[in-house]
């Protein structure tokens, strides 16, 4: 395991405790470590091989949390989810969005369209003339190129976009000049890379490792095959790819201009079994004891927030906070109860778990406590704000 730390420090906990336990701040709330927050900003960049990474704001879901990690040297621009969302971060001051899956919300479309402000900052991903035939007026337009490795009997990586050849890179490329928009970058993101963990053992890991490196081999051609292919036809600002667990083997590729990375401000427990990635746990939730239904067991409110994705015990809460504590076989971390067992607790202890992903945490609280050498600062999350990810 590559992680430095998966536990909060002596510090975070004693900043926080009184807070929950007075009532002022109730759990379950979500905790950020700015110590940890701000080291794992600084290694990123050192991974990227001189590439500006854009920010994946669904992965940080804050705005205050979108101003720290810009405020870094090697930061640049806001990969964002949505256009409703890109549409709230512009209104924030945020400059430079590329929105990173293809839109069918009209009216959002509709709103862009209508703001010259917008129009600027703002770039929609497409894949099919379909979703060209939504937008209502000239946008700024980037090709979403599929990345996955096709092996016989299996394709392997995100299902996204369906434009997987050059040739069809020109076609879509054209049609986007011929109605007007401006075609300013292509995203290539290589998912089975940047999200599959390399460091685990016996033969599942070695198949892993494999996956990756031929995933890698068999994109780079494919790849810059279908960055000529759109240079020919436009202006190209950018290309796009990778992701925090895959930074140093994406821009060692040599097609990129940028990488994409929002994760690794958080580093949650998914990250732990993928090596070279020296980061801290810096993103918690609190859940607090309210019954101990026997000796050597304790039952919090709330704490059964799973990640999403296949169904796997990699997608469950870890609790890290008393260490030694694991879930019942029989209900696991629950939406209203969750019982641990394993170490003696008391009724309003405090129970520290870690995500599986990172952003979704922010789903359940209106904000995060951000605790630093100067105190404790409240980030209101997308949710606090009234966002959603819609």
């Amino acid at each position: 395991m590559a992680i430095l730390s998966t536990i909060p420090s002596r510090d975070v906990r004693s900043a926080i405790e009184p807070l929950v336990r007075s009532g002022k701040h109730p759990a379950p709330c979500g905790v950020i470590d700015l110590e940890a927050f701000d080291y794992n900003a600084q290694q990123m960049p050192q991974r990227a091989g001189g590439l500006p990474i854009r920010v994946a704001s669904k992965s940080v879901r804050s705005v205050a949390a979108l101003r720290r990690a810009l405020s870094y040297d090697g930061y640049q621009g806001i990969l964002a989810y949505s256009v409703p969302e890109a549409l709230h971060l512009v209104a924030e001051g945020f400059r430079d969005i590329v929105v990173a899956y293809p839109s069918v919300n009209r009216k959002a479309l509709a709103e862009l369209a209508a703001s010259d402000t917008a129009r600027e900052a703002v770039t929609i991903m497409v894949d099919s003339v379909e979703l060209l035939e939504l937008l209502p007026g000239p946008v700024k337009v980037a090709i979403d190129i599929d990345c996955t490795l096709h092996l016989p009997g299996a394709v392997v990586g995100p299902r996204r976009s369906p434009i997987r050849e050059p040739e069809q890179v020109t076609e879509l490329a054209r049609d986007i000049i011929r109605r007007g928009h401006r075609l300013v970058g292509l995203m290539a993101y290589e998912g089975q890379v940047a999200s599959v963990a390399d460091g685990l053992p016996g033969p599942v890991g070695a198949v892993k490792r494999w996956l990756r490196t031929r995933s890698m081999a068999d994109l780079a051609p494919r790849r810059r095959a279908c960055v000529e292919a759109a240079r020919a036809v436009a202006d190209i600002e950018f290309v796009n790819g990778g992701g925090t667990g895959s930074l140093k083997e994406s821009a060692a590729e040599g097609t990129l201009t940028e990488l994409a990375a929002g994760s690794g401000f958080y580093t949650p427990a998914i990250f732990d079994d993928f090596t070279g990635i020296n980061h801290k746990a810096a993103a918690f939730f609190v859940c607090q004891v309210s019954r101990v239904p026997a000796p050597g067991w304790a039952t919090v409110n709330s704490g059964g927030w799973i990640a999403s994705g296949p169904p796997a015990k990699d997608r469950v809460p870890v609790p890290v906070w008393p260490t030694g504590l694991s879930y019942s076989s029989t209900e696991g971390a629950g939406e209203v109860q969750t019982p641990l067992r394993g170490v003696d607790m008391h009724v309003e202890d405090l129970v520290w778990f870690r995500h599986a992903k990172a952003g979704e945490m922010t789903e359940n609280v209106d904000y995060l406590l951000a605790v630093g050498p100067d105190g404790v600062d409240v980030w209101d999350t997308y949710r606090g704000q009234g966002w959603t990810l819609r």
